[in-house]
Protein backbone atom coordinates (compact mmCIF):
# COMPACT_ATOMS: atom_id res chain seq x y z
CA UNK A 1 0.00 0.00 0.00
CA UNK A 2 2.85 2.35 0.93
CA UNK A 3 4.67 1.57 -2.31
CA UNK A 4 1.55 2.34 -4.34
CA UNK A 5 1.15 5.64 -2.49
CA UNK A 6 4.78 6.63 -3.18
CA UNK A 7 4.42 5.54 -6.80
CA UNK A 8 1.34 7.74 -7.17
CA UNK A 9 3.23 10.74 -5.76
CA UNK A 10 6.19 10.12 -8.09
CA UNK A 11 3.91 9.86 -11.12
CA UNK A 12 2.20 13.13 -10.23
CA UNK A 13 5.58 14.83 -9.80
CA UNK A 14 6.61 13.53 -13.24
CA UNK A 15 3.37 14.87 -14.69
CA UNK A 16 4.05 18.28 -13.11
CA UNK A 17 7.52 18.26 -14.69
CA UNK A 18 6.06 17.60 -18.14
CA UNK A 19 3.41 20.27 -17.63
CA UNK A 20 6.18 22.73 -16.71
CA UNK A 21 7.80 21.98 -20.08
CA UNK A 22 4.43 22.64 -21.72
CA UNK A 23 4.04 25.90 -19.82
CA UNK A 24 7.48 27.32 -20.65
CA UNK A 25 6.95 27.77 -24.42
CA UNK A 26 3.47 29.15 -23.72
CA UNK A 27 4.97 31.96 -21.63
CA UNK A 28 7.83 32.87 -23.96
CA UNK A 29 8.35 33.08 -27.73
CA UNK A 30 9.57 29.71 -28.97
CA UNK A 31 13.16 30.76 -29.71
CA UNK A 32 13.54 32.37 -26.27
CA UNK A 33 11.94 29.38 -24.53
CA UNK A 34 14.28 26.98 -26.31
CA UNK A 35 17.42 29.03 -25.72
CA UNK A 36 16.76 30.17 -22.15
CA UNK A 37 14.89 27.11 -20.92
CA UNK A 38 17.19 24.64 -22.65
CA UNK A 39 20.32 26.19 -21.19
CA UNK A 40 18.80 26.50 -17.73
CA UNK A 41 17.47 22.94 -17.55
CA UNK A 42 20.50 21.39 -19.27
CA UNK A 43 23.02 23.09 -16.99
CA UNK A 44 20.91 22.29 -13.94
CA UNK A 45 20.79 18.59 -14.85
CA UNK A 46 24.47 18.29 -15.79
CA UNK A 47 26.27 20.63 -13.40
CA UNK A 48 24.00 20.86 -10.34
CA UNK A 49 21.89 17.71 -10.00
CA UNK A 50 24.44 15.76 -12.08
CA UNK A 51 21.92 13.25 -13.44
CA UNK A 52 23.96 10.41 -14.98
CA UNK A 53 26.88 12.78 -15.49
CA UNK A 54 29.39 10.01 -14.74
CA UNK A 55 27.72 7.64 -17.25
CA UNK A 56 27.75 10.39 -19.87
CA UNK A 57 31.45 11.16 -19.47
CA UNK A 58 32.39 7.47 -19.40
CA UNK A 59 30.43 6.87 -22.62
CA UNK A 60 32.13 9.78 -24.40
CA UNK A 61 35.51 8.43 -23.29
CA UNK A 62 34.60 4.92 -24.47
CA UNK A 63 33.47 6.20 -27.86
CA UNK A 64 36.33 8.59 -28.62
CA UNK A 65 39.22 7.38 -26.47
CA UNK A 66 41.86 10.10 -26.18
CA UNK A 67 40.50 12.16 -29.05
CA UNK A 68 39.08 14.64 -26.52
CA UNK A 69 40.63 15.89 -23.31
CA UNK A 70 38.76 15.63 -20.01
CA UNK A 71 37.74 19.29 -20.28
CA UNK A 72 36.46 18.73 -23.84
CA UNK A 73 34.48 15.67 -22.74
CA UNK A 74 32.83 17.75 -20.03
CA UNK A 75 32.03 20.43 -22.61
CA UNK A 76 30.48 17.85 -24.96
CA UNK A 77 28.51 16.27 -22.10
CA UNK A 78 27.16 19.63 -20.96
CA UNK A 79 26.19 20.61 -24.52
CA UNK A 80 24.49 17.22 -24.93
CA UNK A 81 22.28 17.91 -21.89
CA UNK A 82 21.47 21.40 -23.13
CA UNK A 83 20.58 20.04 -26.57
CA UNK A 84 18.37 17.38 -25.02
CA UNK A 85 16.57 19.96 -22.86
CA UNK A 86 16.04 22.20 -25.90
CA UNK A 87 14.61 19.25 -27.82
CA UNK A 88 12.16 18.46 -25.01
CA UNK A 89 10.95 22.08 -24.97
CA UNK A 90 10.46 21.91 -28.75
CA UNK A 91 8.53 18.68 -28.33
CA UNK A 92 6.35 20.34 -25.70
CA UNK A 93 5.67 23.13 -28.22
CA UNK A 94 4.38 20.89 -31.01
CA UNK A 95 0.71 21.52 -30.31
CA UNK A 96 1.08 25.28 -30.79
CA UNK A 97 3.64 25.36 -33.60
CA UNK A 98 1.47 24.55 -36.59
CA UNK A 99 2.45 23.39 -40.07
CA UNK A 100 3.84 26.69 -41.38
CA UNK A 101 6.17 27.14 -38.41
CA UNK A 102 7.46 23.57 -38.63
CA UNK A 103 8.23 24.03 -42.33
CA UNK A 104 10.12 27.20 -41.45
CA UNK A 105 12.08 25.63 -38.59
CA UNK A 106 13.19 22.39 -40.28
CA UNK A 107 14.91 22.22 -43.66
CA UNK A 108 15.22 18.84 -45.38
CA UNK A 109 18.25 17.44 -47.17
CA UNK A 110 17.63 14.25 -49.15
CA UNK A 111 13.84 14.23 -49.38
CA UNK A 112 14.19 12.85 -52.89
CA UNK A 113 15.49 9.65 -51.27
CA UNK A 114 12.27 9.38 -49.25
CA UNK A 115 10.13 9.96 -52.35
CA UNK A 116 12.07 7.39 -54.40
CA UNK A 117 11.68 4.79 -51.67
CA UNK A 118 7.95 5.43 -51.27
CA UNK A 119 7.57 4.98 -55.02
CA UNK A 120 8.35 1.30 -54.39
CA UNK A 121 5.07 1.09 -52.43
CA UNK A 122 6.52 -0.88 -49.50
CA UNK A 123 6.71 1.98 -47.04
CA UNK A 124 9.88 2.99 -45.20
CA UNK A 125 11.42 1.90 -41.93
CA UNK A 126 12.99 5.17 -40.76
CA UNK A 127 15.73 4.75 -38.17
CA UNK A 128 17.26 7.47 -36.05
CA UNK A 129 18.65 7.63 -32.53
CA UNK A 130 18.56 9.75 -29.42
CA UNK A 131 20.14 12.43 -31.52
CA UNK A 132 19.06 16.04 -31.93
CA UNK A 133 15.38 16.97 -31.79
CA UNK A 134 14.10 13.65 -33.15
CA UNK A 135 10.46 14.34 -32.24
CA UNK A 136 10.66 17.60 -34.23
CA UNK A 137 11.94 15.60 -37.22
CA UNK A 138 8.85 13.40 -37.22
CA UNK A 139 6.56 16.40 -36.85
CA UNK A 140 8.28 18.22 -39.73
CA UNK A 141 7.81 15.18 -41.97
CA UNK A 142 4.11 15.01 -41.08
CA UNK A 143 3.83 18.76 -41.80
CA UNK A 144 5.12 18.05 -45.31
CA UNK A 145 2.30 15.60 -45.87
CA UNK A 146 4.12 12.32 -45.27
CA UNK A 147 2.31 9.59 -43.36
CA UNK A 148 4.46 9.04 -40.27
CA UNK A 149 3.97 6.56 -37.43
CA UNK A 150 6.24 6.32 -34.39
CA UNK A 151 6.95 3.02 -32.69
CA UNK A 152 6.63 4.01 -29.03
CA UNK A 153 7.24 2.30 -25.74
CA UNK A 154 4.58 2.57 -23.07
CA UNK A 155 5.64 4.72 -20.12
CA UNK A 156 5.07 3.27 -16.65
CA UNK A 157 3.36 6.57 -15.85
CA UNK A 158 0.16 6.37 -17.89
CA UNK A 159 -0.67 10.04 -17.26
CA UNK A 160 2.64 11.13 -18.83
CA UNK A 161 2.25 8.52 -21.57
CA UNK A 162 -1.15 9.91 -22.58
CA UNK A 163 0.17 13.47 -22.57
CA UNK A 164 3.20 12.60 -24.72
CA UNK A 165 1.18 10.69 -27.29
CA UNK A 166 -1.39 13.49 -27.42
CA UNK A 167 1.42 15.89 -28.38
CA UNK A 168 2.49 13.54 -31.17
CA UNK A 169 -1.04 13.19 -32.50
CA UNK A 170 -1.48 16.97 -32.45
CA UNK A 171 1.46 17.16 -34.90
CA UNK A 172 -0.10 14.55 -37.20
CA UNK A 173 2.11 11.66 -36.04
CA UNK A 174 0.55 8.25 -35.60
CA UNK A 175 1.69 5.97 -32.78
CA UNK A 176 2.23 2.22 -32.69
CA UNK A 177 2.58 0.68 -29.26
CA UNK A 178 5.35 -1.86 -28.77
CA UNK A 179 2.75 -4.18 -27.28
CA UNK A 180 1.10 -4.64 -30.70
CA UNK A 181 4.11 -3.58 -32.76
CA UNK A 182 4.22 -6.26 -35.45
CA UNK A 183 0.59 -5.95 -36.53
CA UNK A 184 0.64 -2.16 -36.49
CA UNK A 185 3.97 -1.82 -38.29
CA UNK A 186 3.09 -4.21 -41.11
CA UNK A 187 -0.25 -2.45 -41.60
CA UNK A 188 1.51 0.92 -41.74
CA UNK A 189 4.13 -0.29 -44.22
CA UNK A 190 1.43 -1.90 -46.36
CA UNK A 191 -0.26 1.51 -46.49
CA UNK A 192 3.05 2.93 -47.77
CA UNK A 193 3.66 4.99 -44.64
CA UNK A 194 6.90 5.79 -42.81
CA UNK A 195 7.44 3.86 -39.59
CA UNK A 196 9.99 5.69 -37.44
CA UNK A 197 11.87 4.18 -34.54
CA UNK A 198 14.93 4.75 -32.37
CA UNK A 199 17.60 2.17 -33.09
CA UNK A 200 20.17 2.89 -30.39
CA UNK A 201 18.84 1.49 -27.12
CA UNK A 202 20.47 -1.34 -25.22
CA UNK A 203 18.43 -4.41 -26.17
CA UNK A 204 19.79 -6.63 -23.39
CA UNK A 205 19.74 -10.33 -24.28
CA UNK A 206 17.01 -9.86 -26.90
CA UNK A 207 19.39 -7.93 -29.17
CA UNK A 208 22.21 -8.79 -31.50
CA UNK A 209 25.70 -7.39 -31.03
CA UNK A 210 27.02 -4.99 -33.62
CA UNK A 211 29.89 -2.54 -33.28
CA UNK A 212 29.17 0.97 -32.05
CA UNK A 213 32.38 2.99 -31.84
CA UNK A 214 34.41 -0.21 -31.94
CA UNK A 215 32.63 -1.87 -29.01
CA UNK A 216 29.92 -4.54 -29.43
CA UNK A 217 26.54 -3.10 -28.41
CA UNK A 218 23.34 -5.08 -27.93
CA UNK A 219 20.96 -3.65 -30.55
CA UNK A 220 17.28 -4.27 -31.24
CA UNK A 221 16.68 -6.33 -34.39
CA UNK A 222 13.24 -4.87 -35.03
CA UNK A 223 14.12 -2.35 -37.76
CA UNK A 224 15.93 -4.98 -39.83
CA UNK A 225 13.34 -7.68 -39.20
CA UNK A 226 10.42 -5.53 -40.29
CA UNK A 227 12.33 -4.26 -43.32
CA UNK A 228 13.27 -7.78 -44.39
CA UNK A 229 9.79 -9.25 -43.95
CA UNK A 230 7.96 -6.32 -45.59
CA UNK A 231 10.60 -5.79 -48.31
CA UNK A 232 10.84 -2.18 -47.10
CA UNK A 233 13.99 -0.05 -47.26
CA UNK A 234 15.58 1.31 -44.10
CA UNK A 235 16.27 5.04 -44.34
CA UNK A 236 18.47 6.53 -41.62
CA UNK A 237 17.62 10.13 -40.77
CA UNK A 238 19.15 12.67 -38.41
CA UNK A 239 18.34 16.24 -37.42
CA UNK A 240 21.01 18.84 -36.66
CA UNK A 241 20.47 22.06 -34.72
CA UNK A 242 21.84 25.34 -36.08
CA UNK A 243 23.09 28.30 -34.06
CA UNK A 244 19.79 30.09 -34.69
CA UNK A 245 17.74 27.18 -33.21
CA UNK A 246 16.60 26.14 -36.68
CA UNK A 247 17.23 22.59 -37.87
CA UNK A 248 18.42 20.68 -40.89
CA UNK A 249 17.32 17.07 -41.41
CA UNK A 250 19.41 14.59 -43.39
CA UNK A 251 18.17 11.41 -45.07
CA UNK A 252 20.73 8.74 -45.94
CA UNK A 253 20.67 6.42 -48.99
CA UNK A 254 18.43 3.42 -48.29
CA UNK A 255 19.59 0.16 -46.78
CA UNK A 256 17.74 -2.26 -49.03
CA UNK A 257 16.82 -5.77 -47.82
CA UNK A 258 18.04 -8.63 -50.00
CA UNK A 259 15.23 -11.22 -50.02
CA UNK A 260 17.47 -13.81 -51.68
CA UNK A 261 20.05 -13.65 -48.86
CA UNK A 262 19.73 -15.73 -45.65
CA UNK A 263 17.44 -13.94 -43.22
CA UNK A 264 19.77 -14.04 -40.21
CA UNK A 265 22.68 -12.64 -42.22
CA UNK A 266 20.51 -9.82 -43.50
CA UNK A 267 19.29 -8.92 -40.02
CA UNK A 268 22.89 -8.56 -38.84
CA UNK A 269 23.98 -6.65 -41.94
CA UNK A 270 21.15 -4.12 -41.88
CA UNK A 271 21.41 -3.62 -38.11
CA UNK A 272 25.14 -3.01 -38.41
CA UNK A 273 24.60 -0.55 -41.27
CA UNK A 274 22.03 1.63 -39.51
CA UNK A 275 24.21 1.60 -36.37
CA UNK A 276 27.19 2.69 -38.48
CA UNK A 277 25.14 5.57 -39.93
CA UNK A 278 24.32 6.80 -36.42
CA UNK A 279 27.98 6.52 -35.42
CA UNK A 280 28.93 8.70 -38.39
CA UNK A 281 26.59 11.50 -37.31
CA UNK A 282 27.51 11.21 -33.64
CA UNK A 283 31.18 11.53 -34.63
CA UNK A 284 30.39 14.70 -36.57
CA UNK A 285 28.05 16.15 -33.92
CA UNK A 286 28.94 14.57 -30.55
CA UNK A 287 27.04 17.24 -28.63
CA UNK A 288 23.79 16.17 -30.35
CA UNK A 289 23.81 12.67 -28.87
CA UNK A 290 22.17 11.72 -25.58
CA UNK A 291 25.15 10.03 -23.91
CA UNK A 292 23.37 9.41 -20.60
CA UNK A 293 21.90 6.15 -21.90
CA UNK A 294 23.89 3.03 -20.85
CA UNK A 295 24.41 1.97 -24.46
CA UNK A 296 27.02 -0.72 -23.74
CA UNK A 297 25.42 -2.06 -20.57
CA UNK A 298 24.83 -5.60 -21.92
CA UNK A 299 28.03 -7.45 -22.71
CA UNK A 300 28.40 -10.41 -25.08
CA UNK A 301 28.67 -13.81 -23.44
CA UNK A 302 32.21 -15.16 -23.51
Amino acid sequence: MKNEFLKGIRHRMELLGVKFLLLLPALLPLKAAVKVGGNLLGLLAFDVVRIRRRVTLENIKRAFGDRYSKAERIRIGRASYVNFAKSMIEFASLKRLGRAKLLELVEMDGLEIVDQCLAGNHGIVAVTGHFGSWEMLGAAMAARGYGVDFLVGEQANTMVDDLINDLRRSAGIGTISRGVAAKGIFRSLKENRIVALLGDQDARRAGIFVDFFGTPASTFQGAAQFAYRAKSPIVCCFIVRGTDERHRAFFMPPIEPRPEAPRDNEIVRMTAEHTRALEEFVTRYPDHYFWAHKRWKTRPRS
